[in-house]
């Protein structure tokens, strides 16, 4: 299985993105998706995830700002990201997990905030 993310890019500051991740195949054995992200210099934090009832959690970086949710097929997560700060540049990747160990990820996506 291979996750593919998209939608990200260049964007000013306020500006908004939504990134997806897809799975290649249909898999219904993640009980959680979540969000991470590494900006240059730094080490990778979770932005966001959500559980298999669907209950969600988001960093205290971006609470209020970024939603995360997913496809009713479950091979689908997707990141709204709103009102976006330069602090938000990075390269984020979206990662299944069973039981809290990672079991797929994507090569990560660059979204650059900068006027």
């Amino acid at each position: 299985v291979q996750l593919v993310e998209s939608g990200g890019g260049l964007v000013q500051p306020g500006g908004s993105l939504r990134l997806s991740c897809v799975a290649s195949e249909s898999d219904s054995s993640a009980d959680l998706m979540a969000w991470h992200r590494q900006a240059p210099g730094k080490k990778r934090e979770l932005v966001a995830r959500i559980n298999d009832d669907s209950t969600t959690m988001v960093g205290d970086s971006v609470k209020g700002r970024f939603t995360i949710s997913r496809g009713s097929a479950k091979n689908t997560v997707y990141l709204q990201m709103n009102s976006l700060k330069p602090e938000d540049t990075a390269v984020y990747y979206c990662y299944f997990l069973r039981d809290g160990i990672p079991i797929y990820w994507g090569q990560g996506i660059q979204v650059t905030v900068s006027s």
